[in-house]
């Protein structure tokens, strides 16, 4: 499966129900989340600065995480970015796929 980078910053409202079910409760309401879409949250952390938490989790595909994404920016709670995740061996397929391309201007 897939694997995304999520990252959220909480809004105020947000910030007040962390105060209230702490850290470890957001992180069971995620998991909870995501694993209702199909998936498997591999890692949850808090940080200092303009994004609170980080995540990264499994998901069947894009349609899964979008709907995640949707859920929790609905609920303004938080503001989330998604970033799709991608192995190295993926990386490996993708040099050996090979088209023609003209850059701007050439």
């Amino acid at each position: 499966m897939p694997r995304y980078l999520v990252k959220a910053s909480y809004t105020v409202e947000g910030t007040k129900g962390l105060l209230k079910e702490g850290g470890t409760g957001r992180r069971k309401a995620v998991q909870q989340a995501v694993e209702g879409l199909g998936g498997k949250l591999e890692a949850f952390y808090y940080a200092f600065g303009e994004t609170d938490v980080y995540g990264i989790a499994e998901m069947p595909d894009n349609v899964s995480a979008a709907a995640f994404s949707l859920l929790v920016a609905a609920s303004g709670a938080a503001r989330v970015t998604g970033v799709v995740l991608i192995t190295p061996e993926e990386i490996d397929q993708a040099t050996k796929k090979a088209t023609t391309y003209r850059p701007p201007g050439a």
